[in-house]
C-alpha cells in the first residue's frame, strides 16, 4: 500500500498477553520505526504511554473514542470479542475507511474479512489489499501453527483429511488463568509438603491427599476445574454436533486460509486444556492423497518455511526438542515423530509443537502490519 506520510497505528490492547507479544515483537524486528503508533486503552487513556525502547509514544488514547481512533490509518486490536463487536461496526458507519487488524475471532468466518497467516497464505493476502479490503484477523492459534508447521503438504495439496488432538496450554485463556494453574501447582504441594518430607510416606499416601484436594477446595474460578494433575476435554463454548466451537475453527478456519470451500478438506478436532504454562502441542493423523515415504514428508515440512523444523523420532531428540520447554517463547514450531500408521499407506501421524502467542496470535498481526505498509517480509 502507499500512504502519502508515515502512517498513523492505533495499537489497543497493547498490555494484554497478545499485545505484550506483539509490542516486543515489533521493537524486535523495529517496526516502530515504519509508523507512527499509539497505544489506546479502555481504562488508561490520558495517562503517559510506557516507553517502547527509543519510542515515546505520548499520552495513551481513548479506546471507546470513534472520534479519536478515525484519526488513524491502520488499528490493531488485541482487546477481545466484546471490544471488536463493540466498536468496528461504530468506525465503520461513521465512515472511517482505515485497516482493521484483529487478534480476536469476533470477525473471522465474515466474507469481507482474510484470515491472516501470511507464510501460508501471502498471495490471497496481497490479492485482498489490492482488492481494497480492509478487514483482516488473527486465526485460530492451533490452526495457525498446524498449517505453518505442515505447510510443505498443504502447499502440494497432498491433505485430504486431518483428525487431530490439540493439547493447549493455560496462555491461551489468558494472564488469570495462567496465574491460577500456577497457584494450584503451589497449593498442592504445600499441601502434602510434610508427606513428600516424610520417606514413610508412600507415593500412595502423597498421591491421595492430592486427590483429595482437587477434589474438594483447589480454586479453579477461571477454568472452572482443577487444571493442575489434571486435564480439561472442553475448551470454548458449545457448537453443533457435539464439537465445542474451539474443534469446530479447526475445520472451518483451515478451509478458509487455504482458501478452499468449506468442505475440501475435512478437519475433525478434539481440544484438550493442559497444564502446560506456555505451547500448544498438536497430535495430528493425516490422510494423504499420495503414498509418501517418511523421508519425503520431513523433507517438504522442512523445506516449505524457515520456523518448522524436523525432530528425528528418536526419544533423545524428541525429549530435547519437542516439548513447550523447547519451543516457548521462540517462533519455532518443533514437528517430530513422523511414522506411517496401520490404518494404510496414505496415513500419518505428526506431533507439533509451537508457541501460540507468537505465531498463534501476535505475529501474524504484526507481518499484516508490514503488508499493508509495504515493508519486506522474511520467508
Amino acid at each position: 500500500m502507499t500512504f502519502a506520510e508515515k502512517v498513523k497505528v492505533a495499537i489497543v490492547g497493547y498490555r494484554g498477553m497478545v499485545g505484550s507479544v506483539l509490542v516486543n515483537r515489533m521493537l524486535e524486528e523495529d517496526d516502530f520505526a515504519l509508523v507512527d503508533a499509539k497505544f489506546f486503552s479502555t481504562s488508561t487513556h490520558g495517562t503517559p504511554a510506557p516507553k517502547v525502547g527509543k519510542y515515546d509514544l505520548g499520552l495513551i488514547g481513548d479506546a471507546n473514542s470513534v472520534t479519536e481512533l478515525s484519526k488513524y490509518d491502520i488499528i490493531i486490536t488485541c482487546q477481545g470479542g466484546d471490544y471488536t463487536n463493540a466498536m468496528h461496526p461504530q468506525l465503520r458507519a461513521a465512515g472511517w475507511n482505515g485497516y482493521w487488524i484483529d487478534a480476536a475471532s469476533a470477525l473471522r468466518m465474515k466474507d469481507n474479512v482474510s484470515l491472516i497467516l501470511d507464510p501460508i497464505n501471502k498471495d490471497q493476502l496481497k490479492a485482498a489489499l489490492e482488492a481494497g479490503q480492509k478487514d483482516f484477523a488473527g486465526a485460530n492459534c492451533t490452526v495457525s501453527l498446524m498449517l505453518i508447521g505442515l505447510g510443505g503438504l498443504f502447499s502440494k495439496g497432498l491433505v485430504e483429511n486431518v483428525i487431530v488432538s490439540s493439547y493447549q496450554a493455560a496462555s491461551g485463556a489468558g494472564a488469570a488463568n495462567m496465574r491460577e494453574l500456577i497457584e494450584q501447582f503451589g497449593a498442592l504441594h504445600s499441601h502434602v509438603e510434610a508427606e513428600l518430607a516424610d520417606k514413610s510416606k508412600t507415593m500412595l499416601d502423597v498421591a491421595a491427599k492430592v486427590q483429595e484436594k482437587l477434589s474438594t477446595d483447589l480454586p479453579a474460578p477461571y477454568f472452572g476445574a482443577p487444571l493442575a494433575a489434571s486435564l480439561i476435554p472442553w475448551i470454548d463454548a458449545k457448537h453443533d454436533h457435539g464439537f465445542t466451537k474451539e474443534e469446530w475453527k479447526g475445520h472451518a478456519e483451515t478451509n478458509k486460509i487455504l482458501g478452499f470451500a468449506d468442505n475440501t478438506i475435512k478437519v475433525d478436532s478434539t481440544c484438550v486444556r493442559v497444564g502446560v504454562l506456555r505451547s500448544h502441542s498438536q497430535s495430528i493423523t493425516l490422510k494423504l492423497k499420495e503414498n509418501l515415504s517418511v523421508e519425503q514428508i520431513e523433507q517438504l515440512i522442512a523445506e516449505h518455511n524457515k520456523w518448522a523444523y524436523v525432530v528425528p523420532n528418536e526419544k533423545e531428540q524428541t525429549l530435547a526438542r519437542l516439548t513447550p520447554t523447547a519451543v516457548s517463547g521462540t517462533l519455532n514450531i518443533a514437528v517430530g515423530r513422523v511414522r506411517k500408521l496401520s490404518l494404510g499407506d496414505e496415513y500419518v501421524s505428526i506431533f507439533t509443537v509451537g508457541d501460540q502467542l507468537l505465531w498463534g496470535a501476535a505475529e501474524p498481526l504484526r507481518r499484516m502490519l508490514r503488508l499493508v505498509v509495504g515493508a519486506p517480509l522474511d520467508y
